[in-house]
């Protein structure tokens, strides 16, 4: 056993020289104890150095004077779609109730299908009409101001939303004015209350700012 142990080894040993030299082998108790340094937890059969996968750095490349934050413009049609989107959806919604309850008398025919989806066509592009042109007045005002003042804060933020509500209800004179003025106030006011929530109460997760 012992000459046939020898003679394969010194084959393997032969070959190995042959090929570049032999690697010396070891038993699976001296292996036990030699850390694996330098190998990558992703796959054994990686020989990578972990610390090079981390990313310290951003993951875009920013133009020279570029913001790391969009700007109003940028999240002005954001805005608009969203706004559409938004009052489309609970335009039928309400439309669908109020045909519902409109035809509550009828029986479910084909007249009665087509005053609800008439019903619900109408609000829904009647309501995405409306919180689009507010989200439309509010983006306009907030970049108009933001190129004004040349600064991007909470500021611009209750400055668009009060212009906005007193835009968008003066057709109904002064009072409709000063109602729309001050309900575009208490929202933008709670809008940019909740941006900063997080840093009136001293908390340190931060949240990203959208204005």
């Amino acid at each position: 056993m012992d000459n046939n142990s020898q003679g394969s080894g010194g084959v393997r040993s032969g070959l190995g020289g042959l090929f570049g030299g032999g690697a010396p082998e070891y038993s699976n108790t001296e292996l036990a104890g030699v850390p694996l340094t330098g190998m990558s937890p992703l796959s054994p059969y990686l020989n990578v150095d972990p610390r090079y996968l981390v990313q310290d750095t951003d993951e875009f490349i920013l133009p020279t004077g570029a913001n790391k934050t969009r700007g109003r413009f940028e999240l002005a049609f954001f805005t608009i779609g969203g706004s559409c989107m938004t009052g489309a959806t609970l335009g039928a919604l309400n439309g669908l109730r109020m045909g519902l309850k409109e035809t509550r008398d009828m029986a479910w025919s084909k007249p009665r299908n087509v005053q609800i989806l008439n019903m619900v066509t109408r609000q829904g592009a009647s309501w995405a009409n409306s919180l689009g042109s507010v989200a439309l007045l509010y983006s306009a005002f907030g970049v108009v101001i933001e190129k004004a003042r040349g600064a991007e804060d909470d500021i611009n933020t209750v400055a668009a939303g009060t212009l906005t509500g007193m835009l968008f209800k003066s057709a109904g004179g002064l009072k409709g004015v000063a109602r729309g003025g001050l309900a575009g106030l208490a929202l933008s006011g709670a809008y940019a209350l909740y941006n900063n929530w997080d840093h009136l109460t001293g908390s340190s997760s931060s949240s990203s700012r959208l204005y």
